[in-house]
């Protein structure tokens, strides 16, 4: 369904973050059902279906809402979306939007309770402020750094871990993987805010929007976000060396993330023999996010 937003040859660029937080949000849900697999039921594909659905309509709300209104940003920045292309009108995008906000909060209110319609309404509404004025929260760095950190780390995390233990009748319960998962998506996300725009400095300044690149440069902010990226890699291998080893596998998750690890400070070294030009800073970037894919 987002493909209308996004052009098919930048889906992957586009909707980077999406993507990735996705995936460990699957982790988190497997994780539940494996360690509660005598509770599964068929019964519950429809509502599992349901929930991706819902997920898949607040990205959209989000994603949406942000270019409709970032068109003249997005014509220097990113003209081959559809709406800065001219491919979709902003009255269509509007109706589409409306329809993925209403859609997720009808599927959301009818079959996961008040307390995740609320987390879910909680990342809407921090979807819109940091898009729509008169908030427009992404024209300052640290606001906006938070916003995407909290819907896309933090509570997206939880709210999906949440969901699964209640559909399968138990009460939420932290463990050791589970904190590991939610803490290094809620630091990955942070990355991903604060590089995000490395990208995007030219139609920033344009257009008066303040970021972390146009404010401390690129190079720095490209530096600042490797370094927290390899942090979060040499906190995995310290987790896997000092937790018992019931709690994660030793001899997958050491080597796997110093591997990472290595591919990071790599890609790093490669991003400032270019020169922080506009493609190698988008190529390190999505190799950011593979490197958590791997």
């Amino acid at each position: 369904m987002l493909e209308v937003f996004e052009a098919p040859y930048n889906t992957w660029n586009s909707s980077r973050i999406s993507f990735v937080v996705n995936s460990i949000d699957s982790a988190l849900v497997a994780r539940a059902l494996i360690e509660n697999s005598n509770l599964i039921k068929w019964s519950l594909l429809l509502k599992a279906f349901l929930g991706i659905v819902a997920l898949i309509c607040g990205n959209g709300y989000i994603v949406g809402i942000n270019q409709i209104y970032d068109i003249g940003i997005d014509k220097v920045n990113k003209p081959y979306l559809p709406i800065a292309a001219g491919d979709l009108s902003v009255q269509s995008a509007w109706f589409l939007v409306i329809g993925f906000a209403m859609t997720g909060l009808l599927i959301v209110g009818s079959n996961f309770g008040p307390f995740i319609t609320s987390l879910y309404s909680l990342g809407l509404f921090l979807g819109t402020i940091y898009s729509v004025p008169p908030f427009r929260m992404k024209r300052f760095p640290v606001a906006a750094f938070l916003i995407i950190a909290m819907v896309r780390g933090f509570l997206l995390n939880f709210g999906v871990y949440y969901a699964t233990r209640a559909a399968l009748g138990l009460p939420f319960q932290w463990s050791a993987p589970v904190a590991f998962i939610t803490t290094f998506v809620t630091l990955f996300a942070l990355v991903i805010a604060i590089t995000k725009d490395l990208p995007d400095v030219e139609g920033d300044r344009k257009f008066q929007i303040s970021t972390l690149a146009t404010k401390l440069g690129v190079r720095n902010i490209a530096f600042l976000g490797s370094g927290l990226l390899l942090v979060n890699y040499v906190a995995a291998v310290l987790a896997a060396i000092y937790m018992p080893q019931q709690v994660f596998r030793r001899s997958l998750m050491i080597p796997a993330h110093i591997f990472l690890a290595l591919c990071l400070i790599f890609q790093a070294w490669v991003l400032e023999q270019a020169n922080y030009t506009k493609g190698s800073n988008l190529r390190v970037l999505s190799l950011h996010m593979e490197s958590v894919l791997c």
